[in-house]
C-alpha cells in the first residue's frame, strides 16, 4: 500500500480545508458536531444493509469479524472506529495528512488497531469486502474518475455503502443557508451545492462502474431533540448501499 497521496481524486482545497479543522474531528461539540450527529442513523443504516449482506448474526459482539473494510475519505475516523469495534479489519485513508494523524492517536488512546494511510483510492492495490465514502463525493473534482478508483478497490460480490447531500432546494435551504450561516454548524465554504449529488446521478455513476445501488435512506434533523434520524425522504441527506 502506497502511503503517499496523489491529487486525482482529490481536491487541494478541500484537503487544506478539512486539514485546517483537523484538531477538532473528536469534539462532539464543535465543527464536526453534525457529523457526529449523522454517524448514528448512517452506521445503524448500514449495519442493517451489512448483516443481510453478509448473513451475518446481528447478535453476536462482534458480527463482522473475519471481513476487511476501506473507509475512503475517513477524516479523524469516526466511522471507522464504531465500524471496527464491530469486528471489521478496517483500513482508513484520508488526502490530509493532518486529519490521519488526528485519526491515529485518537484510535491509539482507545485501544483501537486501525490501518491508516495518507493515500487517495487510486494509490491503493489491494481490494476489500466494503468499501465505505461518507460526505466525500461531493468534495471531489470530478465524481466519475473518484468512483471509478473507489470501485476498483471493492472485491466482485461486495458492498459498496456511501452518503452524500442531495441537490435540491431544501438541501441548499438547510446545508448552506442554515448550516452555514444562521446556525452556524460548520465553517462558510463547507460544502458548495452545485456540487451535491442526486440519489439518481450516484446511482447511475456507480453503475458506470460496476456497482448496483439496492437501497437509499434519508436522515433528518429533529430541532426539538437536536439529533439526526433516520427517515424515508432523500430530499437532503441520504445514504445508499450497493453490491459490486
Amino acid at each position: 500500500m502506497s502511503a503517499s497521496a496523489t491529487t486525482t481524486t482529490a481536491s487541494p482545497e478541500e484537503i487544506a480545508h478539512f486539514q485546517a479543522m483537523a484538531d477538532d474531528w473528536w469534539d462532539a461539540s464543535g465543527d464536526f458536531k453534525p457529523l457526529h450527529q449523522l454517524n448514528l442513523p448512517r452506521l445503524a443504516f448500514a449495519r442493517e444493509a451489512l448483516l443481510r449482506h453478509f448473513d451475518r448474526d446481528g447478535s453476536s459482539v462482534r458480527p463482522f469479524a473475519g471481513l476487511s473494510l476501506l473507509d475512503v475519505g475517513c477524516g479523524g475516523g469516526l466511522l471507522c472506529e464504531p465500524l471496527s469495534r464491530q469486528g471489521f479489519a478496517v483500513t482508513g485513508i484520508d488526502a490530509g495528512e493532518k486529519n490521519i494523524t488526528a485519526a491515529r492517536l485518537h484510535a491509539e488512546q482507545n485501544g483501537l488497531t486501525i490501518d491508516y494511510h495518507c493515500a487517495t483510492p487510486e494509490t491503493l492495490d489491494e481490494q476489500y469486502d466494503v468499501v465505505t465514502c461518507m460526505e466525500v463525493i461531493e468534495h471531489v473534482p470530478d465524481p466519475d474518475v473518484f468512483l471509478a478508483a473507489v470501485a476498483a478497490r471493492l472485491k466482485p460480490g461486495g458492498a459498496f455503502l456511501g452518503a452524500t447531500l442531495n441537490r435540491t432546494p431544501q438541501s441548499f435551504a438547510l446545508a448552506i443557508v442554515g448550516a452555514e450561516y444562521v446556525l452556524r454548524w460548520v465553517p462558510r465554504g463547507t460544502h458548495t451545492w452545485r456540487k451535491f449529488i442526486r440519489p439518481s446521478e450516484f446511482a447511475g455513476a456507480l453503475r458506470r462502474v460496476g456497482i448496483s445501488a439496492k437501497s437509499f435512506e434519508g436522515a433528518r434533523y429533529v430541532p426539538l431533540h437536536d439529533r439526526w434520524d433516520r427517515c424515508a425522504a432523500l430530499d437532503v441527506n441520504y445514504s445508499l448501499y450497493g453490491i459490486k
